[in-house]
């Protein structure tokens, strides 16, 4: 299929302004460096908003060509979603707790019945009600006091991701605002039923940095600083263990941690510290009732289960439970009065392994698809011997299923309902492995619609991110179906820097192997087209945040290889944001990039950041999102690299930059705004597959 033709029409020309970045005995100027203006409310903020409605504006008439299949993606895509749905319901404290959503409705209710199913339905909240004239709209941190009768939520209506914190008393129905703002959302409730405990975030930066103690309907100016982080490359958080008999502090960066706990009978009591941190080492406690579980990786580089007394919980005490093993992470531990369940990740896999704690015998579960991903949610119960799971892979759905740990009698509560005429049948899934550059194979999950042809002229999406230690997941998609009915091949390079191979994954794709991350998900596009599954004339990069990094990375390593690029919301200006702490989150990142004010990681990052490495040199056509309301990646870091770009590009391919003006990071609030923009993406894919239909 030919391309289409674009609209001959001329680009924005972003203004320079000299600048000049004078570090480690170097001077380099960065004429874009006054995008920041709206950020930093300076006089040139007007400027900036006129030259991001120009390139809003320039979206529209390339793309104008498309609004219709826009449209058409959008219902589509919002036809295989079953509005009215309700979520498996979660039993606690007596109550079955679950979330439902109308015909038409953007958001969802809160909900709850006693005792019973059958039992009258208590709308908690109305969620659609209390949006109504926002255009973003975020309500989190549902938490119930232990007597059942006060709700705790909190509330975004910027889309900053800094949270204010309401009371409803579910007796009189009657909402209060508790005078907190600049909050991560979460709370942790004592077990008096009137002391709450939140994360205070400072709100220029908005690092966490204080744990308060509050009391209900009280003077937020009479809040308790109950412990304050020095460490301003930590993240911190308040949470109540599962066994509701502590309330918990955590201080953690990506290579070291420290916990905090005291009595949840006793919220005037001072948190003890479970062990002090320690250089390079993690740890995560869980607390039994006669006990604490440690998961860290201290002489253990995929983490290893110790156990310790509960009043004595410093590291000399610590005995092992599960021992360390270099093909096998330990990701995370669920606790039950008498079994244990282990995460675990093994050859990119996640597998759960149910621990029976009176005879120690274990059991694996079993799946049979060759990419999928499997986790615990929704346990809130402690004393129970049902264990609630979710099921995802490529082609399944995603399922809730319930086992019970004694009998092995597994049912399934709910799948995700895809309306239509889907049947994943229709589709295949594969795993494969690309050998990179150093010899590492690299796993790639893949889904296509059955029958397709490799004849190297399919289009292929190629996403990674390769960041933080997160794994991405071979997961369903209900909206990459419009791709894969038309044709598409849709693949997760699982490169370096995220962890699905373990810890050493990790390790490997970051700091000073940054490096790595990218030249592995350039192997990955290569192999792709040595299988015959794609070529470079019609291979798609896509990424978003630290996916964004990648995917600017690689169009200034290999920008031949690729037919266009997605980057969405993308980190492209590390070595000016890590300059600059007056940034949100910048301090926190100096574990993962490195601190440019020591002139090693000053340089390295400068070998690879995509804004600092635009040079004359054929692009390929890209497609750039933002949001201006943006506290992870501020807007100005992909303007000023659109401008660049558009400075250096010797070709004639297109280069678009859209950013929403109303929103942040995470986009849409509603479940179906977002569709707009995933139908703007698609239809820039199938404009340069030449698809109209």
């Amino acid at each position: 299929m030919n391309a289409q033709k674009w609209p001959d029409i001329v680009a924005p020309d972003a203004q320079q302004k000299e600048h000049i970045r004078d570090i480690h005995g170097e001077k380099v100027n960065d004429p874009y460096y006054w995008m920041n203006a709206f950020f930093k409310k300076t006089k040139d903020s007007t400027e900036i908003i006129d030259y991001l409605n120009q390139e809003n504006s320039y979206v529209d008439q390339m793309m104008a060509d498309t609004d219709k299949f826009q449209e058409e993606l959008f219902n589509e895509m919002k036809s295989r979603i079953k509005e009215k749905d309700e979520s498996v319901p979660m039993f606690v404290d007596g109550y079955y707790y679950y979330t439902r959503t109308d015909d038409g409705k953007q958001y969802f209710k809160y909900c709850r019945k006693k005792g019973s199913l059958d039992a009258p339905e208590e709308v908690l909240l109305d969620i659609d009600e209390m949006a109504e004239g926002h255009s973003y709209y975020s309500a989190r941190g549902f938490n119930i006091s232990p007597n059942n009768n006060l709700l705790l939520f909190a509330v975004d209506n910027v889309s900053r991701r800094q949270y204010k914190l309401y009371l409803k008393d579910l007796t009189t129905g009657e909402v209060t605002y508790q005078g907190i703002e600049n909050t991560s959302g979460g709370t942790a409730w004592a077990n008096d039923n009137k002391t709450f405990f939140y994360t205070a975030n400072n709100p220029e930066t908005l690092l966490s940095e204080k744990i308060m103690r509050h009391e209900i309907n009280t003077d937020v100016k009479n809040d308790v600083v109950v412990y304050k982080e020095e460490d301003n490359t930590n993240y911190i958080g308040v949470y109540k263990s599962k066994n509701q008999q502590y309330l918990m502090i955590y201080s953690s960066s990506t290579t070291s941690s420290e916990e905090r706990f005291l009595d949840a009978n006793l919220p005037l009591g001072e948190f003890k510290v479970f062990q002090p941190r320690m250089k390079d080492v993690l740890y995560s406690i869980v607390p039994l009732e006669d006990r604490f579980l440690i998961l860290t990786n201290k002489d253990a580089l995929n983490f290893k289960l110790m156990e310790c007394p509960l009043h004595a919980t410093e590291i000399e005490n610590w005995t092992e439970v599960i021992p360390h093993r270099e093909d096998v992470l330990i990701e995370g531990v669920d606790e039950f009065n008498r079994y244990l369940v282990i995460t675990e990740r093994f050859n990119g896999l996640t597998r759960l392994i149910i621990k029976n704690r009176e005879t120690g015998q274990e059991k694996k579960l079993q799946f049979d698809e060759p990419t999928y991903v499997v986790y615990p949610t929704g346990n809130a119960e402690y004393f129970t011997d049902n264990l609630r799971f979710a099921y995802i892979s490529m082609v399944t759905p995603a399922s809730i299923y319930e086992e019970n740990m004694q009998t092995g009698v597994r049912t399934l509560m709910k799948q995700q309902i895809v309306l239509g005429d889907f049947d994943k049948t229709n589709y295949v899934s594969e795993r494969l492995f690309a050998t990179a550059k150093d010899g590492t194979q690299i796993p790639i999950s893949l889904v296509y619609k059955k029958g397709l042809k490799k004849d190297g002229k399919n289009p292929l999406v190629l996403y990674g991110y390769g960041s933080y230690g997160s794994s991405m997941d071979a997961t369903f998609s209900t909206t990459r179906l419009s791709l894969l009915d038309r044709g598409f091949v849709f693949a997760i390079a699982h490169i370096r820097g995220g962890e699905e191979m373990g810890r050493k994954w990790y390790e490997d794709g970051k700091l000073m192997k940054k490096i790595n991350t990218f030249t592995d998900f350039i192997d990955c596009g290569e192999f792709l087209i040595k299988e015959n599954f794609t070529s470079k004339e019609h291979l798609y990069a896509q990424g978003g945040s630290a996916g964004g990094l990648l995917v600017g990375a690689i169009a200034n390593m290999r920008p031949d290889l690729w037919n266009g690029i997605i980057a969405q919301v993308p980190f492209v200006d590390v070595v000016n944001t890590m300059l600059d702490t007056t940034i949100p989150l910048t301090t926190n990142e100096y574990d993962e990039w490195g601190n440019p004010n020591f002139e090693e990681a000053y340089h390295y990052m400068k070998s690879y950041s995509p804004y600092e490495n635009v040079k004359a040199m054929d692009y390929p056509n890209m497609l750039v999102t933002t949001g201006l309301h943006d506290s992870q990646v501020q807007y100005f870091e992909p303007a000023k690299w659109v401008a660049r770009l558009r400075d250096f590009n010797t070709s004639k391919n297109v280069i678009l930059f859209k950013t929403d003006m109303e929103y942040g990071h995470g986009g849409a609030s509603g479940r179906f705004d977002y569709l707009k923009e995933i139908a703007l993406e698609h239809a820039f894919l199938f404009k340069l597959e030449g698809i109209t239909k």
